[in-house]
């Protein structure tokens, strides 16, 4: 597994353990679809402006949003390519304070999140967005990360 991690802001300072947890779970949300760990997967962590921009030239909305996806699955080399992550620290933060619970929380939950979007689910349906909550939820119990724990 290779994850490739491009802390393009400056607004928050990130630990050794934001990395890890990153890595974590992606792991961890392979191996709940039991799929290869061999995968290239990169993970991008921009602030608000950037992800603004990205959402405005990808999606045609001209809004923040907490975390994008981009879908690869193609084989350039010898690890194939699962995909793009792209996270705003900035909103990440914003949105543990409004959840009330820490940022590594918010920032492995939108990872989760973006992974599952990767692997080909999606949340526009009601049926969807169960199975795909759920999922994200069990990533979280199985690297015990909760929503009440305080702290980085």
């Amino acid at each position: 597994m290779e994850i490739y991690i491009d802390n393009r802001q400056n607004k928050l300072e990130l630990d050794d353990n934001m990395y890890k947890i990153l890595e974590e779970v992606v792991e961890e949300c392979l191996l709940l679809e039991k799929k290869s760990t061999n995968y290239e997967i990169s993970i991008s962590l921009v602030d608000n402006k950037e992800i603004r921009e990205l959402n405005r030239e990808y999606r045609n909305m001209d809004s923040e949003t907490d975390v994008l996806s981009f879908p690869l699955d193609q084989e350039f080399g010898e690890v194939p390519m699962l995909g793009d992550i792209v996270i705003s620290l900035e909103r990440a933060l914003e949105q543990s304070i409004e959840y009330g619970h820490s940022l590594t929380r918010e920032v492995a939950y939108l990872t989760a999140h973006s992974m599952f979007h990767l692997m080909g689910y999606d949340h526009m349906e009601e049926d969807e967005k169960h199975i795909m909550r759920e999922k994200e939820k069990e990533i979280m119990k199985r690297l015990r990360i909760f929503k009440d724990e305080e702290g980085e």
